[in-house]
């Protein structure tokens, strides 16, 4: 809880009306999700500034906003005489310096894992903290809050949470940096290195330097790493020796302090042992596809590190629940399965969610997909090798449409002989889904977030 003499000392505020001891606890940039007595945060953003909405903010119940840069009537003014407003240079630096404060503020007494990767963050920030709930009261990055708006309003939604667990996303160098700055974790995961923004970074190698900014905001630099992934694995080999950091690895390929055997892939799930400190337990993962075995075994690494029983892991692990539109399982009354995995995209996650299309035994598997963004000039290259892929996968049928998504196609056709389709449009593929499909077959629906895809679910 903050006052308002507070944030103005924090953010150079100026008032322009209201009660410097007035006090703030909740903060929100959405007049949708406003309740009475919240603070309002008018946030400026290419499509709208949210700082006009601070009347309809007041209209909800709020008594404060902060707003930046716009002409206020003075007669609604009037009307609105026994609420503050408060005015600033940039709304969103006066966020992470909020965010900032309350983080430092609650110091040892808030335990931060942030979570990082190419692919995979949002998965397994869900199952991390679905264990970390079992014994914690805990706060987690809503939907995927993970960039440097939502990671501040995450914090600024904090209440007496004792461990929150925050995404933390990128797509140049700096932006993992401000973001651990804000967070300050005590247990950073990376999940992998894959392409993603390969071509604002220009190669994987750089990649991993910029998701290692996150050991930038930590004063124990305890990282936790998938050490299958192969450039991980040679980090972790080369800083093994590195005094100033404490490396935690979890894998099934490469010996790790966290490990997987006997592992079962079927449809909808997944079984393995769990091995962690000398002893095993078979956990049963409640979604398919080998990417979530290694979710799981983060979120047992994690548990083991904040002191929780594999017991109330294993309960946190087998009843964690996905984030809409990551590998969302969509049963429609024609009897036709949607995988809705439409969010984002990259050649890595594709990888993943046809493995987990291949899953689906006895089903006709159709596989939707689309362009791959923020490739730069590797973009007809990374696309070519998605073709491949599928071509030596057991699906079925291969539905595309997307600038580069013909290279998929042209790759798929060139090295095998299934049913492919190429559409210009998304109506298109509406159309195909509506009239192509039958009962029983299962559709895995993938692209990159601006593709909207998500539309045709």
């Amino acid at each position: 809880m903050l006052t308002v003499k507070e944030i103005m000392d924090i953010t150079q505020a100026h008032m322009i009306q209201g009660n410097l001891e007035e006090t703030c606890t909740v903060f929100s940039y959405d007049t949708r999700e406003l309740q009475k007595g919240d603070t309002f945060i008018g946030i400026k953003t290419n499509d709208v500034d949210g700082s006009n909405f601070w009347e309809q903010a007041f209209e909800k119940g709020c008594k404060v906003a902060i707003i930046q840069n716009i002409n206020l009537d003075r007669e609604k003014l009037k009307k609105w005489k026994d609420r503050t407003i408060l005015a600033v240079e940039d709304t969103i630096v006066s966020a992470q310096k909020i965010a900032t404060f309350i983080r430092e503020q609650r110091g040892e007494n808030l335990k931060v894992v942030a979570i990082t990767g190419s692919v995979g963050k949002t998965s397994t920030k869900d199952m991390v903290a679905s264990v970390v709930s079992k014994q914690y009261n805990t706060l987690k990055t809503r939907a995927n809050y993970n960039n440097h708006i939502g990671l501040p309003f995450t914090l600024l939604h904090m209440n007496d949470e004792e461990v929150a667990v925050v995404e933390m996303g990128m797509n140049h160098f700096g932006e993992i940096s401000l973001l651990t700055n804000i967070a300050k974790p005590d247990f950073a995961v990376i999940t992998n290195i894959g392409t993603s923004h390969i071509g604002n970074l220009g190669s994987r190698e750089n990649i991993l330097k910029a998701k290692l900014e996150i050991l930038e905001g930590m004063k124990t630099k305890r990282i936790i790493i998938n050490n299958d992934n192969d450039l991980l694995h040679k980090w972790a080999l080369e800083n093994q020796n590195n005094n100033e950091l404490e490396i935690h690895t979890f894998g099934m390929e490469n010996n790790s302090e966290v490990w997987a055997e006997k592992v079962k892939l079927q449809e909808n799930s997944s079984k393995f042992l769990c091995h962690i400190d000398g002893e095993e337990t078979e956990i049963n993962v409640p979604v398919g596809g080998v990417h979530f075995v290694y979710n799981a075994l983060c979120a047992a690494l994690v548990g083991k590190l904040l002191g929780i029983s594999m017991e109330k892991t294993k309960q946190g692990i087998e009843t964690f629940e996905l984030t809409k539109k990551r590998m969302e399982v969509i049963k429609k009354e024609n009897d036709i399965t949607i995988i809705n995995d439409a969010y984002n995209a990259s050649l890595e996650s594709i990888k993943a969610a046809i493995q987990y299309l291949e899953g689906y035994k006895g089903h006709r598997k159709i596989a939707i997909l689309g362009d791959i963004f923020e490739l730069g000039e590797h973009a007809e290259n990374i696309h070519r090798q998605v073709g491949k892929f599928v071509a030596n996968s057991n699906i079925d049928v291969l539905v595309c449409s997307g600038e580069n998504s013909k290279y998929i196609v042209e790759e798929a056709k060139k090295n095998s002989n299934k049913e492919i389709h190429y559409y210009e449009t998304r109506e298109e593929l509406k159309e195909y889904i509506q009239t192509q499909t039958k009962p029983q077959d299962v559709v895995l629906i993938k692209a990159s977030n601006g593709m909207k895809f998500y539309e045709l679910c």
